[in-house]
């Protein structure tokens, strides 16, 4: 990319936009253009369309999307489905009709089965059933790997997919019905902290294990595939490493200084077993991970502290 592109960041006020945001800067690319929802819809076609036309951009990083937890995968399923599709598919297409040099399609490790052998290999996709509480979603993101996958194909678009492990970090949500398992547990560990309780109650047996990501890191890993890859199949992006739920809030309860324990309610549905991202290719092109999980716990925790808006 050159530093005087054009470069637009779809949802960039959400915790992974904001990071590529805050990491282009950074770079040296101050020539980036951001929409709030309320100033482009991404679910309207002709909006989309529009904005692009006006701006004409360069380079296009589409992280804006519909995300949250179990709770509200399997609660809002067909929200899920549709506003997802709706926006990666205006997006995409929007990209293609105005030249976009290069666009970068951000998935989520939902998309693998759910019983796939580990670590979860790019190859595995579409081999199995999906994870049902999550499979709206995980459709929509499939739907947009190989849409980006067809423009490449058919009009030889440089489209290219990448797909994160379970992320987390500055600007995250911690809504506890909406929120992904770490920043819940953030939330949960601190407040239980402040009311001063003896124990504090967490979904699941504890055993399921996952990987886990600092968005930062994410960041830098998403322009560096910027500059250094165009393939036709995604890439994974995560650390290749993966603690147990239960090790995980260990750790959190640590960070946060909690001294009560921690009741397991094996009535809550755990997910799937375990998701961890082999990253063998990731590496191999030259790129790893700088933080380790309890110091990006630390890095985010702190961050919470100072953003209470963070706590709908």
């Amino acid at each position: 990319m050159e530093k005087e592109a054009k470069i637009y960041v779809a949802g960039h006020r959400g915790m992974v936009g904001s990071s590529i945001v805050r990491q282009l800067h950074a770079q040296g690319f101050t020539n980036t253009i951001q929409r709030t929802s309320s100033e482009l819809d991404l679910k309207n076609q002709a909006a989309v369309n529009d904005f692009f036309a006006q701006e004409k951009p360069d380079y296009v990083f589409l992280a804006a999307a519909k995300v949250g937890g179990i709770v509200a995968n399997n609660t809002y399923r067909a929200d899920f489905l549709y506003e997802n599709l709706a926006i990666q598919n205006h997006v995409i297409h929007a990209s293609f009709v105005h030249k976009v040099k290069k666009l970068m399609f951000l998935g989520s490790s939902c998309i693998y089965p759910k019983l796939a052998p580990q670590p979860l290999e790019e190859s595995y996709l579409l081999s199995g059933f999906l994870e049902p509480t999550n499979e709206p979603y995980a459709i929509a993101k499939i739907a947009g790997i190989k849409m980006c996958e067809a423009y490449r194909a058919q009009y030889g678009c440089q489209f290219i997919s990448v797909m994160p492990t379970n992320l987390y970090g500055i600007n995250d949500n911690y809504d506890l019905e909406n929120s992904h398992v770490l920043p819940a547990m953030i939330r949960k560990f601190h407040e239980a902290k402040l009311r001063g309780d003896l124990s504090i109650s967490l979904w699941g047996t504890g055993s399921p294990k996952r990987e886990f990501l600092y968005a930062d890191d994410l960041a830098k890993a998403c322009l560096y595939l910027m500059e250094h890859y165009n393939q036709s199949e995604f890439i994974n992006i995560g650390t290749g490493e993966d603690v147990s739920i239960l090790e995980l809030a260990e750790m959190v309860k640590k960070v946060i200084g909690f001294e009560g324990s921690i009741h397991w309610d094996t009535s809550r549905p755990d997910g799937t077993p375990r998701k961890l991202m082999d990253v063998s290719k990731l590496h191999a092109l030259g790129w790893k991970h700088e933080i380790e999980l309890e110091e990006g716990i630390r890095l985010a925790y702190q961050d919470f502290l100072q953003n209470p808006n963070t706590r709908k």
